[in-house]
């Protein structure tokens, strides 16, 4: 049961991230909001999100994993509560902004208490698979909602709805979740604290203010000058400090860095394809939000079975051939999709959306392999860290390939749709060759990493078959 409360609490927040983009229409058609507005209800909880994710992480070995989550959920659930009651473009993306907050610290908390719940190793790969199985279900559910709420009902119920749900998540958390225990290094770091969330504010800032303020514009170039500042000073600090919030020997471990890579570059594969291929499936294929919504639904079923099967085939083949296969499959589905051209309908769609699915799903066990490689009272800052991974390729991944297509699309010639669709194409290209790298250093950087073998069940006497 109190692995339902942390699933429950990861889903509110990855529930949350997907659900706005197809709502962003009807929320800007009632509110009147500008396009820099509109832009910002998004970035807001981005920006803030990925650029607390190291505190939150930290906090949750300091503080308290058990006293963390209920700061996150309480805070998460609250501005949800604030974004749906808003009647102004200021509320909503300041209730955005306390919604990151919120994700920040939950998110990280919510996958690092699965090293507490679970100590055995067998145990925490099923946790895990489970946990990443739920998950899935949220990418299913989330661009459905959206859409639904949005056409249908009201666009601020596609924030109150985390109210029931944060609620029904603190009562069974309140129940279930043991007393948390905290690091033997209570030192907090604050130097290193601040200049790791510097280098991600401006990071996550220039990425997405980059397509629409400019590349070489002065605000651009100074937001990619201070994160490289702020990383330099954050590796000075780490280095000299007696109590580091990260302590950099983490990544001379061949799990822990290679793992990291692997997530990124699932991230930038996944990331841009979910952005870029609702835009296709509305523009070019006329698909209304609901509908395109729903198309992403059998993928993200597929993955969350797979997910819940990954840890089995762990057992078996090991992590790296497991991690390999399903970064291999996913650069094959992305691939695939770029040969659907115009007049294509959902079913030339589909194949390659389940097999896409199908890679997703066994990416699973990652998550429990970047966990293990650090000492348990460092679960909530490797936790951190690979978030910041998926959110930072993430959006690398959303701001490179949509300038890779922005830029196809201008070289191309013929009419709009068309010149869409070649840019998209190419994109896709890219996006499966960056997705296929991931395959190789999976190989290498989690060879001899297996899962325990699962437990075999011990049959009594009197339930033995005659």
């Amino acid at each position: 049961m109190a692995l339902v409360a942390v699933a429950l609490g990861t889903f509110m927040t990855y529930l949350d991230n997907n659900v706005v983009n197809v709502a962003l229409p009807s929320i800007q058609r009632e509110l009147h909001l500008s396009i820099s507005g509109l832009e910002w209800i998004a970035s807001a909880y981005i920006l803030v999100f990925a650029g607390l994710l190291l505190v939150g992480g930290r906090l949750a070995d300091v503080v308290g994993m058990r006293s963390m989550f209920f700061a996150g959920l309480g805070i998460f659930t609250a501005a949800s509560v604030a974004a749906g009651l808003a009647g102004s473009q200021e509320m909503l993306i300041g209730a955005r902004a306390v919604q990151g907050i919120g994700a920040a610290l939950l998110t990280p908390t919510a996958l690092a208490l699965l090293t507490e719940l679970f100590p055995d190793p067998k145990e925490r790969g099923a946790a895990v698979g489970i946990w990443g199985g739920v998950g899935a279900l949220a990418l299913a559910i989330g661009p459905l909602t959206g859409g639904y709420l949005s056409q249908h009902v009201s666009w601020g119920w596609i924030f109150l709805i985390n109210a029931p749900i944060g609620v029904a998540t603190a009562v069974l958390a309140a129940i279930t979740l043991p007393a948390g225990r905290r690091s033997g290094n209570r030192s907090l770091d604050l130097p290193g604290l601040a200049t790791s969330a510097v280098a991600l504010f401006a990071l996550t800032y220039a990425l997405i203010e980059g397509e629409s303020r400019g590349w070489t514009s002065g605000v651009i170039l100074g937001a990619f000058a201070l994160a490289a500042a702020s990383a330099a000073a954050f590796v000075f600090i780490e280095t000299r400090t007696e109590h580091p919030m990260v302590d950099l020997a983490f990544f001379r471990l061949r799990v822990f860095s290679g793992g990291l890579a692997t997530m990124g570059l699932w991230a930038f594969g996944v990331f841009g394809i979910y952005f870029f291929t609702a835009i296709f499936l509305q523009n070019v294929l006329g698909f209304s939000p609901t509908e395109a919504g729903s198309a992403f639904v059998p993928m993200a079923l597929v993955m969350a079975v797979m997910a819940t099967v990954a840890p089995r085939l762990e057992a078996r083949f090991g992590a790296g051939r497991t991690v390999a296969a399903g970064m291999a499959l996913m650069g094959v589905a992305v691939g695939l999709l770029a040969t659907v051209g115009e007049g294509a309908g959902y079913t030339d769609l589909l194949p390659w959306f389940l097999l896409f699915g199908l890679g997703g799903g066994l990416l699973v066990p990652l998550n429990n392999v970047v966990l293990s490689a650090l000492p348990q009272a460092r679960a909530g800052i490797a936790s951190g860290m690979l978030n910041v991974s998926r959110e930072v390729f993430g959006l690398l991944g959303i701001t490179i390939l949509g300038a890779i297509l922005s830029n196809r699309q201008n070289a191309a010639t013929g009419a709009p749709l068309h010149r869409f669709l070649a840019g998209y194409q190419f994109s896709l290209v890219v996006a499966a060759s960056l997705v296929v790298v991931g395959v190789p250093i999976a190989l290498v950087a989690l060879r001899k990493i297996k899962a325990p073998e699962p437990v075999a069940t011990t049959v009594t006497p009197e339930l033995q078959p005659a």
